[in-house]
């Protein structure tokens, strides 16, 4: 896929760290399995929703940072505006993408797409059979933009969470 003007895609480097994460608290207010749970428990564990979502990207980087893509704008400045994770499990040979997002003000301009496109060609020149990516059902992005780059719906799963922190809280059996 050809990149909109100004746009490129590029590995990984520690620098960019920063800005990745916080490409994610801006992406994910209403896409994140513990933002919901903070809506439904309030507050729980060491910080906040953003803070564990952005800590999952840390360890996206650190678990395979070869696998991790960035897209900049310009190639004078690097400014970063989105990322794509990809994990992979070379005996099953599936590739996963753990997390992707894109500034939400360089959404719009095809950048989720292109970095779709890298990410699944990545996955294909390190020998993976199957790619894998997962949305929830409150992502009418992902849930647009994934079937139109050839992935399939396989099962949907239900999401339950519950505090252990005050037993009052569930009845009993």
């Amino acid at each position: 896929m050809t990149l909109p003007h100004g746009y490129l895609i590029r590995p990984f480097e520690s620098r960019d760290l920063a800005r990745l994460q916080q490409i994610t608290v801006d992406s994910f207010e209403g896409v994140s399995i513990d933002r919901n749970m903070e809506r439904e428990f309030g507050a729980f564990g060491e910080g906040t929703w953003a803070d564990r979502k952005a800590a999952a990207i840390v360890e996206d980087c650190r678990v395979q940072p070869d696998g991790v893509f960035v897209a900049v704008y310009s190639a004078e400045t690097e400014v970063v505006v989105g990322y794509i994770t990809t994990r992979l499990q070379r005996v099953s040979r599936i590739g996963w993408i753990p997390n992707m997002a894109v500034d939400p003000a360089h959404q719009a301009h095809g950048l989720g797409h292109a970095l779709l496109d890298h990410a699944i060609g990545y996955m294909r020149e390190q020998g993976m059979e199957i790619a894998k990516i997962e949305t929830l059902e409150q992502n009418p992005i992902g849930q647009k933009l994934y079937p139109r780059l050839g992935f399939v719906p396989i099962a949907r799963q239900i999401h339950f969470a519950m505090r252990l922190d005050s037993p009052d809280d569930h009845p009993a059996d």
